[in-house]
């Protein structure tokens, strides 16, 4: 059962509240460089992403927000640590969200100060707590970047903000440490009412934070914890995407082609990894609301169970295979039509031709 939270739009973006889980990514420009940020906001915006988040550390940034709120429809976040007056510059640029960390901005004044202007503007914050930045105090407490000290970092700038009538938060709570991060979310997710956003931070390249960000955003997704994901990846901005997209899919939280293909073994007799490989290319960029799985397998052992019991698949043999649609046998097809056979009976599917 999923958690149910208060609602947060971002620029009509709704985060939390049973709506969509959505999928973020940030870009790693320079965000003073208008043109080259605003090619990666658009290449995200391509592949599917919900919201973008950017770094704003200088007035130049700043300056750059309008332009691209002019150029992409998606909800806007500026990153920003440090300097308070920077959040106010973002939001009255109009910045669809903030994040920030309220213990590196300064003193109440300061605080209250971002708050009031939020406010008034209708900018949601999101209030962000890493292990590796944690409070001098609270790692003195806890000796280490435990759970309960994220935990309790997390809820001290929450109820910083809301003793100046501000509430409109997304909170995350990230680490380095999978097992850290899933029991510091579980812990936040008790404690307070607000949205959360998920994701293990510096997980590293992308084959390590692929299982990394699989691991514990998903373990806490199929608990019903999570209202907006980012998995931190060492490479292209684009395959962070597209990895947040593949954990949303395997969970049945988006639409999209389930590719469901066998890791092959000494009875398949055909090249069944490079056709996988080929065939997940061309389903992924098919982009749709439903869900539809779709079977490639090798052999006759466990071929046509799965094969039938996906939307569509092919069960292959020697130098043929079976194609299935709604979980009957429709004929059979040369091995090299597997692909094109599958992408359109896909495209069949999602137009209702089907059968």
């Amino acid at each position: 059962m999923r958690r149910q939270s208060k609602t947060v739009t971002v620029r009509g973006v709704a985060i939390g509240g049973g709506s969509r889980v959505t999928v973020q990514s940030m870009t790693n420009t320079d965000t003073a460089d208008r043109d080259a940020t605003l090619a990666q906001i658009r290449a995200l915006e391509r592949c599917g992403c919900d919201i973008v988040r950017f770094t704003v550390n200088s007035a130049a940034a700043v300056a750059n927000i309008p332009y691209f709120l002019e150029h992409t429809p998606l909800p806007l976040v500026a990153d920003i640590h440090f300097d308070y007056k920077l959040a106010i510059d973002a939001a009255e640029a109009g910045i669809s969200k903030i994040r920030i960390n309220p213990g590196n901005i300064g003193d109440d004044d300061r605080v209250r100060a971002v708050a009031r202007t939020c406010a008034r503007l209708g900018v949601p914050v999101r209030v962000g707590v890493n292990g590796g930045s944690l409070e001098k105090q609270i790692a003195a407490k806890y000796g280490a970047p435990t759970a309960e000290a994220l935990a309790e970092s997390a809820l001290e700038k929450i109820r910083r903000l809301e003793r100046f009538g501000f509430d409109e938060l997304v909170v995350s709570v990230k680490s380095s440490d999978v097992k850290l991060m899933i029991e510091a979310n579980r812990l936040i997710a008790a404690a307070c009412p607000y949205p959360l956003h998920l994701g293990v931070t510096e997980a590293g390249p992308r084959r390590t934070g692929l299982v990394k960000g699989a691991i514990g955003i998903g373990a806490l997704l199929a608990d019903g914890i999570g209202d907006t994901i980012r998995v931190s990846l060492s490479d292209d901005v684009t395959e962070e995407v597209e990895a947040g997209r593949s954990i949303l899919r395997a969970l049945g939280l988006t639409g999209g082609v389930n590719l469901i293909s066998c890791p092959t073994c000494g009875r398949c007799r055909t090249d069944l990894i490079s056709k996988a490989r080929a065939l997940e290319k061309r389903l992924a960029a098919i982009r749709t609301d439903r869900v539809v799985n779709v079977a490639l397998m090798g052999c006759a052992v466990n071929g046509p169970g799965e094969a039938a019991g996906a939307d569509l698949g092919c069960a292959c043999g020697n130098g043929d295979a079976l194609l299935f649609v709604g979980g009957k046998t429709v004929g059979r097809i040369n091995e090299n039509e597997i692909e094109e056979t599958l992408v359109a009976e896909v495209e069949k599917w999602l137009a209702g031709k089907t059968g």
